[in-house]
């Protein structure tokens, strides 16, 4: 059981992603097509759990599977799909978590510009950044040795802000 913290923006959160985001590169090289720092460790001023998460597009996700030993030497835990369709997911540390990586294969669009249109609606829209790090803060507080209802009491907001920041996101690229 893992306690759950959300903490006040860390302006070093940046350089751990860029730090990883070496790391990743040098185990990948050519596979790798982009990397990209999201999630709420992304968002300047959001509260957020201290996990840095990775987005990571890759020219095949049958091909990433090769570097699982890579990864797991690396200190990753290699949990395949873990749930999307389309996805790897890895995490480090275990009962404290230092980071996460969804990778996709490059053709899967929707899932990516999920990912990358969320983290950038968030960092235009002040206020609603705020409302969602109070809430995440709040839930922690509420349950802190509960993960799963940790996230189903956050699901409501979270879909809501997806559903707008896909709309904002096509309107303003």
């Amino acid at each position: 059981m893992r306690f759950i913290s959300v903490v006040e923006y860390d302006s070093s959160w940046r350089g751990a992603y860029r730090e990883e985001e070496a790391l990743v590169k040098k185990i990948l090289q050519k596979e790798l097509i982009r990397s990209v720092h999201i999630g709420s460790t992304s968002v300047p001023g959001l509260k957020a759990k201290p996990i840095i998460d990775m987005l990571l597009v890759v020219q095949s996700i049958e091909r990433l599977d090769t570097f699982s030993k890579d990864f797991s030497d690396a200190g990753y835990a290699v949990m395949g799909e873990h749930g999307i369709r389309g996805r790897r997911f890895f995490y480090k540390g275990n009962q404290e978590r230092t980071h996460h990586i969804h990778a996709y294969k490059y053709t899967n669009i929707g899932e990516i510009e999920r990912h990358v249109a969320f983290r950038d609606f968030l960092c235009e829209h002040k206020k609603i950044a705020e409302q969602y790090g109070e809430l995440k803060h709040q839930l922690a507080m509420q349950y802190p040795f509960d993960s799963e209802q940790y996230c189903n009491e956050k699901d409501s907001l979270v879909k809501k802000i997806e559903d707008e920041a896909l709309k904002w996101y096509w309107t303003v690229r």
